[in-house]
């Protein structure tokens, strides 16, 4: 696969909302049998929590009707972000990914492996969201399949992994070329590079990120590369997006070719 340098955009995907970060549509990209993915039907960000009065008055133009946290419980408590109140938006609790993986002794192990074999730790890591944020993922499928009146976002604390995972195989369901999938992935780089100095100022005060840097600034990456890996991998041990929303997600053809109807234009 010839790996781009620059992440494609077949339209301008981010959209400005004052408080949210690496918030932008997914849609626009070319399938394999020359259909396009629906624009601004489905939404992904960072964390919502710091949203502000002018960002609610944009965010209600954009017409989302529901939002799915992928965050943990632990998770929004430790970084005091709690899921603020949009009107006409429902709000649902969808924690996705790994058990615990947000107390320090887990945090600096993780770090630790980022600053050893970045690809590797990557691998590991979306392995483990793969198979623990199932429940997760099928509350969100299961609504893409019922609702497609309804825009929804997803999101988790930076929009990068766990929202990468499932946007990863909502892509590939619906036979999007492995191109756009790598490249929408690396978009990430570009989505949070704005909140970065403030991140870093806000992380460079807690010692397990402070005495890990090198290691955070490998997490905080989305390279093609580790795209490129991580499809292979969904391929290998799941036998692709397919067989993992059948044997993982419990849903069957009719629900994808649903889904991809609902979708695909």
């Amino acid at each position: 696969m010839i790996v781009s340098s620059e992440p494609f955009l077949p339209y301008p995907s981010f959209v400005d909302i004052e408080g949210i970060i690496n918030i932008r549509s997914v849609g626009g990209y070319t399938t394999g049998t020359g259909r396009v993915l629906k624009p601004n039907a489905i939404y992904r960000s960072g964390d919502i929590s710091s949203i502000t009065d002018r960002g609610k008055e944009q965010f209600s133009a954009l017409g989302v009707h529901v939002v799915f946290d992928f965050r943990a419980e632990n998770e929004i408590k430790n970084y005091d972000s709690a899921t603020p109140t949009l009107e006409g938006v429902k709000m649902i609790r969808a924690p996705a990914g790994i058990q615990n993986a947000f107390d320090p002794a887990s945090i600096a192990i993780r770090l630790k492996n980022w600053a050893t074999d970045e690809l590797q730790a990557f691998l590991t890591t979306y392995e483990e969201i793969l198979d623990t944020a199932t429940e997760a993922f099928r509350t969100v499928f299961v609504h893409l399949r019922d609702h497609p009146d309804q825009p929804c976002l997803v999101h988790c604390t930076a929009g990068k992994d766990r929202t990468g995972m499932f946007i990863t195989l909502f892509l590939m369901v619906l036979n999007v070329e492995d191109r756009y999938i790598v490249d929408e992935y690396a978009l990430t780089t570009v989505g949070l590079a704005p909140s970065m100095p403030e991140l870093t100022r806000k992380l460079q005060k807690m010692p397990v990120f402070r005495d890990n840097w090198e290691g955070l600034l490998n997490m905080g990456s989305s390279k093609p590369e580790t795209m490129v890996v991580t499809l292979q991998l969904i391929r290998e041990k799941y036998n692709g997006a397919e067989g993992y929303l059948k044997t993982r997600l419990n849903l069957d053809e009719e629900d994808i070719e649903k889904i991809r109807e609902n979708y695909l234009i």
